[in-house]
């Protein structure tokens, strides 16, 4: 005898036993069960705290350069190429960093929904 244990099978009795059949997720989703329910709804939800945040980002952003140019009237005085500092503002650098945030939620939205569907999949 070598020492070494030897190495048995073990088994289930019920080996005839009716195999419960797995249904992909996406079957699920678009049969609309408690289920495909439960994950669309973090998908929503997920999406709807990505706009939440994007929206109170430029809610401080839009909203707080009046209270800045309240509070700093020497910023309301100055001038920058011949133009008043809040016009330059509103006009040249509001609407880049919209654009800019824009295209960088549509990046998360759809980062966020190819999470989902890899989710989904791999279920």
């Amino acid at each position: 005898m070598t020492g070494r244990p030897r190495r048995v099978t073990v088994t289930s009795p019920r080996t005839a036993a009716a195999r419960r059949r797995r249904h992909p997720l996406t079957r699920e989703i678009d049969e609309q069960t408690h289920l495909g329910e439960v994950y669309m709804r973090s998908l929503v939800r997920t999406q709807f705290r990505l706009a939440l945040f994007v929206c109170t980002v430029l809610a401080c952003v839009v909203g707080g350069l009046p209270l800045l140019f309240l509070l700093a009237p020497e910023l309301r005085a100055a001038e920058l190429f011949g133009l008043p500092l809040p016009w330059v503002v509103l006009a040249g650098l509001i609407y880049p960093a919209l654009v800019v945030g824009a295209w960088l939620y549509v990046r998360q939205a759809e980062r966020n929904e190819r999470d989902f569907a890899d989710l989904v999949e791999r279920r």
